[in-house]
């Protein structure tokens, strides 16, 4: 009986040796539909609403080693050392990004001259080609001059003659050395608190839209830089030719340096 077994055993696995191996045909199906692209990291990716994303590179190629704790640009955006420098797309750079150990200069976009004949609380505006001044007239029934949309961060306040506590205590507060509607308007608002209204602009990327809607009418801007600046740099508050946005706000925990956003004018 034990002979009968074991030779039973090995007839058996005589015949699952000889017979053909057996396998899943699996067929996996790349994923399709308009939220798909080519695998790579430079062609365009088409969206659910029809529309397309900027073609930009996002490989290892355009990765920045940032910038130092706490150094003055630690936090803005395309900020730091290329790394692989040899492969970095060199048109990535925009204004007021630290690359290369090199601050990049903001393009001149019109001279900035002293106005002796218009004088704000004590001070000289400096006005550009294009200078509005606030008058009476252009303030709306609330007591407000403009409203200020960023919806990238999901901004929505209204601003205020002034940068004192009164002003930025209801909303985004308007330099009062500055221009209203054309040339440089430049606001400032609360990083952090109930008005938090600027909390988030350090966040900004180039190209993000803002508008700002006076009585004069409403204007769209382009972000063209983010960076951080000296607490004593007023330079964003100077004139220019072109209709341009500054924004303002503390860097948290960092008492000596402000959030600076430029934008112009889409035209």
């Amino acid at each position: 009986m034990k002979k009968l077994i074991t030779t039973a055993i090995s007839l058996c696995l005589a015949a699952s040796m000889a017979s053909p191996a057996l396998a899943f045909d699996l067929t996996i199906d790349a994923p399709s539909g308009p939220n798909y692209g080519k695998p790579t990291s430079v062609d365009v990716v088409y969206t659910a609403d029809g529309g397309a994303a900027k073609n930009e590179d996002v490989s290892k190629n355009a990765a920045l080693i940032p910038p130092s704790f706490g150094s003055p640009s630690a936090y803005a955006l395309n900020t730091g050392e290329y790394l692989t420098p040899n492969l970095a797309p060199k048109a990535m750079a925009s204004a007021g990004a630290y690359i290369g150990g090199v601050t990049v200069t903001p393009p001149t976009i019109g001279a900035a001259t002293p106005n002796s004949g218009r004088t704000v609380t004590g001070t000289t505006p400096y006005v550009g080609t294009g200078y509005t001044e606030v008058t009476s007239d252009l303030y709306y029934s609330g007591g407000y001059l403009a409203t200020l949309k960023i919806p990238t961060i999901g901004v929505n306040v209204k601003v205020y003659q002034g940068t004192d506590s009164n002003a930025l205590a209801k909303g985004a507060g308007h330099f009062e050395e500055t221009s209203i509607w054309n040339g440089r308007v430049a606001i400032a608002g609360h990083n952090r608190g109930a008005n938090c209204y600027f909390g988030q602009i350090h966040t900004l990327a180039i190209g993000d839209r803002i508008t700002l809607t006076t009585k004069l009418g409403t204007r769209t801007y382009s972000v063209t830089s983010v960076s951080k600046v000296s607490e004593t740099d007023r330079s964003a508050l100077a004139g220019t030719a072109d209709n341009t946005l500054a924004l303002y706000t503390c860097v948290r925990d960092q008492s000596s340096y402000r959030w600076c956003v430029i934008a112009r004018e889409v035209v």
